[in-house]
């Protein structure tokens, strides 16, 4: 490699083949006019692909390429080399085995860079290669959020802060003291804003035994962000308590708030929930921006036939319309835009939720309080006293919020629920497990939509690749894909390199029709009404997503991951 080094980048080019005398020169005059490194240069114009620029680095140097976007580095390594080394030197530690340090370079010319690592770390020193833009994203990966947290935790001292023992008395006004604190301010609100610059809908603050680490769910998976000693911990847990208007006292049971900021002319709501733990409170914060709810029915990803259906199904003037599925599967936004769609000023709405989690114009909204006797079943009889044409209840969790729904459907309301079933025919051998007789059910249900959520290829870093078929015969979908070739996210800084950015609406949709009605009234078992819905048009949900496969929205993977049970 020594020996190597001492030739040119463009020689080397050019020995090899890789680009033309006349390419070299294009590229040598706009390096001499606009500065920047030359593989870049050439890789812009045109003159050489990246990965046939890597392949000639790599034979040369008898180093091994590396795809950057496909592996996860882990904080504690990448902070082995402080980012300004990081940034000048352009190389990243990736791995640490013994006194072997891997690291990445896009260089394989700066030996100086080695030399200074290897000094740095006193660890003997491995390098792979990468591309230059590679390299440019994980760099900013690694290092974007951490100088700006240890510069946080700088202007934090130890003597501040005393982490106090379960059994201890609380002293709120030391607490108070403390979280008024400029750093700890500062802290709380870059995690906030940050998750929201990220697109996430949660984020977990977690305490364990030495240290405390914040994920945020982007796009349905949870991403570890930041972590930070476990002294500051209590301070940041009580300022957010104070912000949500919790006891900041109470660390023994669970609890629950909100709060809200505003970014220029949008705010945004954040509903807290506190639990206790074995080494410090956890707390979740759901990230509620009323701006990324869809407008209209078409932005929710439906496919045209499944969209069709249920805009066919919500003008029903009464019955009961179901949207299945899992915590997190869209289910409330696929209500809130359904009510949308109906909302006009001679139909009067009212909803019963568990929380309130968006502010609807035009629709009368009740949050439930169980601690003063508001439950599902209280609200819902004082609703229908209200004259509602449109009644939504959160969620039917029990025999009496389904019977009053199923009588209220009867007397002429369309009602709108959520149940937790894998399909959408589940929801009806549910209805029938709560107890609610076969003939109300068959007399009531109009429509159910089972309904999950698939991560989205993203569209800046979006290619095309080739199937094995073997793998696809492995997982038992060669007859179902009449191609082998396919989509998928190379990685890149708009997805966090992971290839997904947001998420689109897989469904089932299942429309109860005479035939199913009289499956009902029989108490036929579920694979039996989902035979006869499949061969009146159902699609399933597997089907369903495999349809958004090949139309390049999203990956196998994701259909695996999101129909695994059926």
């Amino acid at each position: 490699m020594v020996s190597s080094s001492k030739k040119q980048l463009e020689k080397i080019l050019i020995e090899t083949g890789a680009i033309t005398k006349e390419a070299l020169e294009k590229a040598q005059e706009e390096q001499c006019s606009k500065g920047g490194h030359l593989g870049e240069i050439l890789i812009k114009g045109g003159f050489i692909t990246q990965d046939d620029l890597l392949a000639v680095l790599s034979k040369t140097f008898n180093i091994l390429p590396l795809n950057l976007s496909r592996i996860n580095i882990d904080p504690k390594i990448s902070q082995l080399i402080p980012e300004k080394a990081a940034r000048h030197y352009r190389v990243i530690p990736i791995s640490k085995v013994d006194e072997v340090l891997t690291v990445v370079i896009s260089d394989p010319l700066n030996i100086l860079a080695i030399e200074h690592v290897r000094q740095m770390t006193g660890c003997e020193v491995r390098a792979v290669i990468t591309s230059d833009s590679d390299l440019n994203e994980t760099l900013d990966k690694c290092y974007s959020d951490s100088g700006l947290v240890e510069d946080l935790l700088k202007d934090i001292r130890e003597s501040d802060l005393e982490f106090k023992k379960e059994e201890d008395d609380v002293d709120t006004a030391q607490i108070m003291a403390e979280t008024q604190e400029a750093p700890v301010i500062k802290l709380v609100n870059f995690i906030v804003i940050q998750a929201i610059k990220e697109r996430a809908s949660d984020i977990h603050l977690e305490a364990y035994e030495n240290a405390v680490r914040v994920r945020y769910r982007i796009d349905g998976v949870l991403h570890e962000k930041h972590s930070f000693p476990k002294r500051m911990y209590p301070a940041i847990v009580s300022r957010i308590k104070i912000i949500s208007e919790l006891d900041i006292a109470e660390r023994r049971l669970p609890q629950d708030g909100r709060f809200k900021i505003r970014i220029g002319e949008r705010g945004v709501d954040f509903r807290v929930n506190v639990l206790p733990g074995s080494f410090g409170e956890k707390v979740t914060i759901r990230i509620l921006d009323s701006s990324s709810l869809p407008r209209e029915l078409q932005e929710l990803g439906f496919d045209e036939d499944s969209l069709k259906k249920f805009q066919e199904g919500i003008l029903h003037p009464y019955g009961i319309i179901l949207v299945t599925g899992p915590t997190g599967s869209g289910k409330t936004t696929t209500l809130y835009s359904a009510l949308r769609q109906i909302n006009i000023p001679d139909r009067q709405i009212i909803t019963v939720e568990d929380p309130v989690e968006y502010s609807l114009m035009g629709i009368n909204q009740i949050h439930i309080r169980p601690e003063i006797g508001l439950t599902f079943p209280a609200a819902l009889r004082a609703i229908l006293r209200a004259d509602p044409d449109v009644v939504m209840v959160g969620e039917i969790r029990d025999k009496e919020t389904a019977e009053i729904s199923v009588k209220a459907a009867l007397s002429g309301h369309l009602t709108f629920s959520t149940l937790h079933t894998n399909d959408s025919v589940g929801a009806i051998s549910r209805l029938i497990d709560m107890g609610i007789e076969p003939f109300l059910i068959s007399s009531s249900l109009v429509m159910v939509v089972a309904q999950r959520l698939a991560r989205k290829i993203c569209g800046q870093c979006k290619e095309m690749f080739k199937v094995p078929q073997d793998a696809l015969k492995d997982i038992g979908l060669k007859s179902e894909i009449p191609t082998d070739v396919l989509y998928r996210g190379r990685g890149c800084k708009a997805c966090n390199n992971t290839g997904y950015r947001g998420r689109v609406a897989v469904v089932e949709v299942l429309n109860v029709n005479d035939e199913i009605k009289e499956l009902i009234m029989k108490r036929a078992d579920s694979n039996q009404i989902k035979k006869v819905a499949a061969a009146s048009g159902m699609e399933t949900l597997r089907d369903n997503a495999l349809r958004k496969v090949l139309a390049g929205i999203t990956t196998i993977e994701e259909v695996m991951r999101i129909t695994a049970d059926f």
